[in-house]
């Protein structure tokens, strides 16, 4: 089996008591990116009366939407330290979310933010963004207070 070219970013977000995009991921042109894991977690929502479940969307975006504003663009940086850039790009914490487009829901997520969450799919369920299509994992619940500085990563494959 030929395994593409492995990236990883950091995934870090702002202090929020809003709803946001916690990534957006754009594939490449010509080059298909597929979602191998993501993770979060913070380190200040401890104990049970700050306990929450917040719940999230993954979805594939075709069409032209308007992108989300308001993060961070960190660089994919490629796994094998001589590797090629990534041709996807990759935005974090966007707390005006990404519009428009066709939408389609590929999984939903309850995250107790207290133990953190792990998305780290089998081969043959990883998701598959052709290019020019974005994977957006949303925020659909409203904390109840203030999550400061969730952090986690992301790993995707580039098919090439």
């Amino acid at each position: 089996m030929m395994m593409g070219r492995r990236y990883t970013a950091p995934i870090n977000v702002g202090a929020h008591t809003t709803q946001l995009d916690y990534f957006e991921l754009l594939a490449g042109t010509g080059k298909p990116v597929k979602l191998l894991c993501f993770e979060l977690g913070q380190t200040t929502e401890l104990g049970d009366a700050q306990e929450e479940m917040i719940p999230l969307v993954l979805k594939r975006i075709t069409g032209s939407p308007t992108s989300g504003s308001g993060g961070a663009t960190p660089t994919l940086q490629p796994v094998l330290a001589s590797g090629a850039a990534s041709g996807a790009t990759l935005e974090t914490g966007n707390t005006t979310k990404l519009t428009g487009g066709t939408t389609a829901e590929l999984a939903r997520f309850v995250w107790n933010v207290r133990a953190g969450l792990l998305y780290q799919p089998p081969p043959e369920e990883q998701i598959v963004a052709d290019a020019g299509t974005r994977l957006v994992l949303e925020e659909v619940g409203t904390p109840a207070d203030s999550i400061t500085g969730p952090i986690g990563r992301i790993v995707v494959e580039e098919i090439v």
